[in-house]
């Protein structure tokens, strides 16, 4: 059987990936000569800037994932991972299971964006035995973790060991880490109601960042206010502070200088008895990237003004995994849905022009501002030229993530979620859940057209 379609592969399905394909299926909706095939290892768009809250319980897990087969309706969905990409023979390699054999996939036209995973520094200890806010799985079980430790700390008579139950250390004072932090803090207030040996007192929140400050991408003074804003909920804050290891009970932290950054003075060496840590401190691409033959730079690959892999043509890369630095700041772009989205406009668009022989155009991000809420009704935000703080900017956050919800089901849940938040304190059930193992590996199975 002869192939006469031409084939687009999209890899990923988070927002670059999904948002790609989407406007893939609006540029070719009615062209029965192109086919539109989408690999994602999960069969759900993830909601990332609400994952705090699901680990926090004040959004129900289930309300921030859209399932991919309801967002893309013209694209083949296959669920799996990607093992290998061979833009030689165009050639996409998916992994099995015990449950489905791998496959070959081949292709006309390539998208690849696939994210990022968790980056630990090379940190094995660290890697082992922490926390993580990347995935749903993530989220719940620190969800979990936090309340497992309360109960724990509930009826423990050694008062070492309760200290180290009853605190927290977050690594990271970006987004993620702070708003997580805000988040963490919120769920032990209201669940401390429920446990009358625990006192509000005995609650310890602390941030470790590396830097001289939090949230580096707003103004200091935005900065300032959130840091100030931390501190008074009762949130430790240490600046300046690198963690070096992480056994599951202490945390070993440098303390670094302006002078000695990358040096260690076993001097300022010092340690915190915990028994949880949630690393959110950067993000890497994910190994598939980084041994492909594609050019890379710090693991992403290289693409040019158009978002076209270097000497690939017809292959473009788009999000977290694409090194994209343009003429005006000259250095990368955050890793935001913001700028996800934006490139997958741009790589959707190129690969029509591409395919109608028409002009590409350049890449070319529009700031939008950012915004992240800190805890209880208060937020910063940097939107329009203006910089905004307090309440206003927790109820600018709120209502623009629910905008861009893609599924109105989805936000009239999310909203029910927030409305119940108002009068009612959070669940402490423990849902038990078990760490997802490592998939064995399966070998390969030609896709049909391959194999006649």
């Amino acid at each position: 059987m002869v192939r006469n379609k031409k084939r687009i592969v999209v890899l990923g399905g988070g927002f670059a990936g999904i948002e790609c394909t989407r406007r893939l299926e609006s540029h070719f909706k009615n062209d029965l000569e192109i086919e539109i095939i989408l690999v994602s290892e999960d069969n759900f768009l993830l909601f990332t800037p609400m994952l705090p809250q699901v680990a926090s319980g004040m959004i129900e897990t289930r309300h921030i994932v859209m399932p991919i087969r309801t967002l893309c309706e013209k694209a083949t969905f296959y669920e799996s991972r990607v093992k290998n990409i061979d833009p030689h023979g165009k050639i996409i390699t998916l992994m099995g299971t015990s449950e489905k054999r791998g496959i070959s996939l081949h292709y006309d036209y390539l998208v690849i964006a696939l994210g990022s995973q968790t980056n630990f520094f090379g940190m094995q200890d660290v890697e082992h035995n922490a926390y993580s806010m990347k995935t749903l799985n993530d989220a719940v079980m620190l969800r979990n973790r936090v309340i497992d430790m309360l109960e724990q700390a509930e009826n423990e008579k050694n008062p070492i060991l309760r200290k180290s139950l009853l605190t927290f250390v977050i690594v990271g004072g970006g987004f993620a880490g702070i708003e997580t932090a805000g988040e963490l803090m919120d769920l032990l207030l209201d669940a401390r109601k429920h446990y009358p040996k625990i006192q509000k007192q005995d609650l310890q929140v602390i941030v470790l960042e590396a830097l001289s400050r939090i949230l580096p991408g707003f103004s200091e003074k935005l900065a300032k206010f959130a840091n100030e804003k931390l501190i008074h909920r009762g949130i430790d804050i240490k600046l300046k502070t690198a963690v070096t290891s992480f056994d599951g009970t202490e945390v070993i932290v440098k303390e670094l200088s302006e002078t000695t950054r990358d040096s260690i003075d076993e001097s300022k060496m010092s340690s915190i008895q915990t028994k949880t840590l949630v690393w959110t401190a950067g993000i890497t691409p994910i190994d598939t990237i980084k041994n492909s033959i594609f050019k890379t730079e710090k693991g992403k690959i290289v693409v040019n003004e158009f978002l076209e892999v270097t000497e690939w043509p017809g292959v473009f890369a788009i999000g977290d995994c694409c090194q994209v630095i343009t003429p005006e700041r000259q250095k990368p772009q955050p890793p935001t849905a913001q700028v996800a989205e934006a490139q997958a406009k741009t790589a959707a668009y190129n690969l029509y022009s591409l395919i109608r022989n028409k002009e590409k155009k350049k890449y070319d991000y529009e700031f939008r501002g950012q915004m992240a809420v800190i805890g209880k009704r208060n937020g910063i935000a940097s939107v329009l030229g203006m910089n905004v703080h307090g309440f206003l900017a927790w109820a600018i956050w709120r209502n623009y993530y629910l905008s861009k919800m893609p599924k109105f089901d989805k936000r009239f849940r999310v909203m029910l979620d927030w409305f119940i938040d108002l009068f009612f304190d959070r669940d402490i059930s423990r849902l038990k859940f078990l760490r997802r193992e490592t998939s064995k590996e399966y070998r390969e199975l030609d896709e049909v057209d391959d194999v006649w």
